[in-house]
């Protein structure tokens, strides 16, 4: 058994970190958060060119033929890179359509999706829970409406949660209305969209098991991008640390800060091997795939949070600024943490599989 990552995940690790880094500096991706944008097609070209959309697609589509693991540690690198657009849904629309029956649909878009020539993203609606979802599809045409769905503007294709917990496919054109709403993740913005008649194609029928397993896997890369969002705000103030001097020595030196930095880093690293376990489960179906997928959502979203306000503090004054940036990541954080259920619901999830 092993309980480290392999040479191949640390590769695509590096891999997906340089392009990111080529793709979008900090200045790049300062200029798309102050100019309001929710897509970056140069850097969803080059991340797509490496094969992100098909990491955890079969090989017989153009996809890596990996598991969720991998995926989910690739989501890591784009967490601390503050990646703009719905990448994480896109993956999750990907792993639904390749768990579905339907031939004509994975014949239609898995490709697409693999290769990111179509965009793809998820939306769920209620308190994003199965059960609370709304959307309706009778005779093959859906109707409601779903707020704070990420990258619609940008997206082709649209996952959508229907009534009592199914997952129907929705290709945006008529019948389909997209509005922007404000949001304080500047980095993944999001809309109200609203479905009057759409064409919906049905994947998976209410109660199917299916559904379960792929909201668990859009829980665990959710986890993933908290975890890479917290150990970014953990190393930028590692490093500011070492270089900001009071007094004529480094500001890393004074007893505060040190304990500071230290706590922080206590809730950073032990949340990587409950987000490792969590995607090894679904992977490899356990029996407690989805109690593992639950506490890492809500234990890491909480730290991803807690660790960005820490940050926030490290800096000092300038940790407020603007200018700074460090923002970008603490509104991700607060994202990270109401997205797809708040702590509070994934822990009594957790509790209700445990039978407690």
């Amino acid at each position: 058994m092993r309980f480290h990552p392999t040479e191949e995940q640390l590769a695509i690790q590096d891999a997906l970190k340089g392009t990111l880094d080529d793709a979008m500096p900090r200045e790049r991706l300062e200029k798309i958060v102050n100019d309001g944008g929710d897509f970056d097609r140069d850097s969803w070209d080059a991340l797509m060119a490496l094969g992100l959309g098909g990491l955890a697609l079969p090989e017989s589509v153009g996809g890596a033929g990996l598991g969720l693991l991998d995926l989910a540690m690739g989501l890591e690198v784009l967490g601390q890179g503050g990646l703009v657009g719905p990448v994480l849904e896109h993956c999750v629309a990907g792993l639904a359509l390749n768990l579905a029956d339907d031939g004509d649909a994975k014949a239609t878009w898995l490709g697409r999706i693999a290769s990111g020539e179509a965009v793809a993203t998820v939306a769920l609606g209620g308190n994003w829970l199965p059960e609370s979802w709304t959307v309706t599809v009778e005779g093959g045409k859906a109707s409601g409406s779903i707020g704070f769905v990420p990258g619609a503007d940008a997206a082709h294709l649209i996952l959508v949660g229907t009534q009592g917990g199914g997952l129907a496919l929705v290709e945006k054109g008529a019948g389909v209305a997209v509005e922007s709403v404000q949001s304080a993740d500047r980095t993944r913005r999001l809309s109200r969209v609203t479905f009057d008649g759409a064409s919906a194609t049905v994947l998976f029928e209410p109660g199917d098991a299916r559904v379960a397993r792929i909201f668990d896997a859009a829980l665990v890369l959710a986890s993933a991008d908290a975890l890479g969002g917290a150990q970014y705000c953990l190393d930028l103030s590692v490093a500011y640390a070492k270089e900001r001097e009071q007094f004529g020595v480094a500001i890393g030196r004074f007893q505060a800060l040190k304990h500071q930095l230290a706590q922080m880093a206590l809730e950073v690293e032990p949340a990587r091997a409950l987000m490792w376990y969590a995607a090894y489960a679904w992977d490899s179906e356990q029996h407690d795939a989805s109690r593992a997928a639950a506490m890492a959502k809500a234990h890491i979203a909480d730290r991803f949070v807690s660790v960005a306000r820490a940050a926030v503090a490290a800096h000092g004054g300038i940790g407020y600024t603007w200018e700074y940036s460090l923002n970008i990541w603490f509104r991700r954080s607060l994202f990270d943490r109401a997205y797809l259920g708040s702590p509070t619901a994934h822990r009594a999830r957790a509790a209700d599989l445990a039978g407690w």
